[in-house]
């Protein structure tokens, strides 16, 4: 079954739309974290951001600055997220690529950070070699 926002790319749903190329679509969110929050997609289907072709993943992100830049002149905010969720865990919730882009004004507490945590220098560096081991085996 295709996702929202497959049916939103066919004209399927109706979208308030900011920007549309060939291969990306940029529309605000109907569940707003702040005024202008904006959805940057893949017009194509896939599920995440380890499923997005190479090229797809650059498109998305040169669209997002566009859409980006024209929301910091048109609204003024005071900065802005750029939030790509991955995975239920990770607060996904529709499962097409996508990338948030949302307008923070100072005081708005639209997002909330992590709580930054403590590491290990011994645990740091046992992390950096089990990833850097792995990216060995996809290389060769």
């Amino acid at each position: 079954m295709a996702s929202v926002f497959s049916r939103i790319v066919k004209g399927e749903l109706p979208a308030a739309k900011v920007y549309e190329d060939g291969l990306t679509l940029a529309f605000l969110d109907i569940n707003p974290a702040s005024r202008g929050h904006t959805l940057v997609i893949c017009k194509e289907e896939y599920p995440d951001f380890l499923t997005m072709p190479p090229e797809l993943v650059a498109a998305v992100a040169r669209t997002s600055q566009v859409v980006a830049r024209a929301i910091k002149a048109a609204l003024q905010p005071d900065g802005f997220n750029i939030i790509q969720n991955n995975g239920a865990a990770a607060g996904q919730v529709v499962f097409h690529y996508h990338v948030h882009i949302i307008p923070r004004w100072e005081g708005d507490h639209a997002v909330r950070g992590w709580r930054p945590g403590t590491a290990v220098h011994d645990e740091l560096h046992a992390t950096a070699a089990l990833i850097s081991a792995q990216l060995g085996k996809e290389q060769a």
